[in-house]
């Protein structure tokens, strides 16, 4: 096969692999690759995408496209990078609509309900937490989301915490171990002795499956000198750095997590000047969770306080069953814009590379040559509509590792 080229257009393959599949008649294309001043997204227009051996092997423009062994005709709709998802709790087991309900008729959220689930989940079999992880994960799927990161934090033992993590390591590589959720209720009066707990037997015997760790660093969850004992623990055995920090009121938990070099730092609802500063001379991304706000009428992160300081900031679902039960990151696009003064495209990317960010994932989140081949097909022609037609099912089509997925 001859290569065409012309400025800006990488030669098209001159060998071709079996199972190629090549994605054509893109009406608008999300790279998330460096593009002019103003298009954070890298927009191309026109444009055609090959995948081969789960990777993209190929970006230009669709009159220049490569023949492939397969096709599937985009038919003019706009193409992303799947969604990432950094900030799920998938593995728990029984239902806090009720409390859900006594939120929307005036109840404040305190975040105890937390010991609800956990009472449900130790109570659950192996078998029914993964079908509940495995149910949601393909919910998420089928909205787009083809990464994610899973928590534990609803077992608080060394056993519970294992399986869970255990459980999850089957759905995702991006694995958390937050065994400091919240002091369980056998150890409310022994707190330092819980510590000692999840620093010891449970770090040991959750590591394995772990790729992070997480503190709760709020009233009520861990104070400051626990939350950094936790974690310097778990950067001592090769885990990296998250934190729930500074959802219910101002607090410690950003700054602790830029100290520490934490990839992320989860919610950041209410933020002080010097935590705004802190982020913004750092490498840690602020993850937002709009759909917590959402479920705990509580006011949203300003994200254009972050934006405007150059910090990174990613979106994530934050999928549990007591404070944001939702999977949909489209949901939280929407959110994000109509809620927290996002551009639709500082949206999208936040879901996408932001989330890769938080992960500290350069495969996912972007599509580029030699990039991972998860990306999504909308029912629609631009990535606009996310946001412009927030609750309707805009996904036409998801791929992960360059294989169709069922579609919605």
């Amino acid at each position: 096969m001859s290569a065409r080229s012309e400025p800006g257009v990488p030669a098209r393959p001159t060998v071709r692999s079996s199972g190629s599949l090549l994605v054509d008649n893109i009406g608008e294309l999300v790279t998330n690759a460096p593009g002019a001043e103003g298009d954070p997204l890298g927009l191309r227009r026109d444009a055609a995408l090959l995948i081969e051996d789960g990777e993209v092997a190929w970006i230009g423009p669709a009159r220049y496209a490569p023949a492939a062994d397969r096709r599937i005709d985009a038919d003019g709709a706009a193409v992303l990078p799947g969604f990432v998802d950094s900030h799920a709790h998938l593995v728990f087991a029984g239902d806090r609509a009720a409390e859900f309900a006594a939120r929307m008729s005036g109840e404040p959220y305190t975040g105890g309900g937390i010991r609800t689930t956990v009472g449900a989940t130790r109570a659950a079999s192996d078998d029914e937490l993964r079908a509940t992880v495995g149910r949601l994960r393909g919910e998420a799927m089928r909205q787009g989301t083809t990464t994610i990161e899973i928590k534990s934090g609803y077992g608080l033992t060394v056993a519970d915490e294992t399986r869970s993590l255990r459980i999850a390591a089957e759905f995702t590589e991006d694995t958390t171990f937050l065994g400091a959720h919240v002091v369980p209720a056998e150890y409310a009066d022994r707190p330092d002795d819980y510590v000692g707990l999840v620093c010891g037997p449970m770090l040991a015997a959750a590591a394995p499956y772990a790729r992070w760790i997480d503190v709760f660093c709020e009233r009520g969850a861990f104070d400051v000198d626990h939350a950094r004992a936790i974690l310097a623990c778990g950067q001592a055995v090769g885990l990296g750095v998250r934190v729930h920090a500074n959802q219910l009121g101002p607090g410690p938990g950003v700054q602790l997590g830029v100290e520490l070099g934490a990839a992320s730092v989860d919610h950041c609802t209410h933020l002080s000047d010097a935590d705004v500063d802190a982020l913004a001379g750092s490498a840690t991304v602020a993850t937002l969770l709009p759909g917590a706000e959402f479920s705990t009428r509580s006011p949203y992160p300003d994200a254009r306080r972050l934006l405007d300081a150059g910090v990174t900031v990613a979106l994530a679902t934050d999928c549990n069953p007591g404070s944001s039960y939702t999977s949909s990151m489209p949901f939280c696009i929407a959110l994000a814009v109509r809620e927290m003064r996002m551009t639709p495209a500082e949206a999208v990317w936040a879901a996408t590379a932001g989330g890769a960010a938080a992960l500290r994932r350069t495969d996912v989140g972007r599509l580029a040559r030699g990039a991972r081949a998860d990306l999504i097909i909308l029912d629609a022609p631009s990535h606009l509509h996310l946001a412009y037609r927030p609750g309707v099912p805009l996904i036409r089509q998801v791929l992960h590792n360059g294989v169709p997925q069922c579609r919605p």
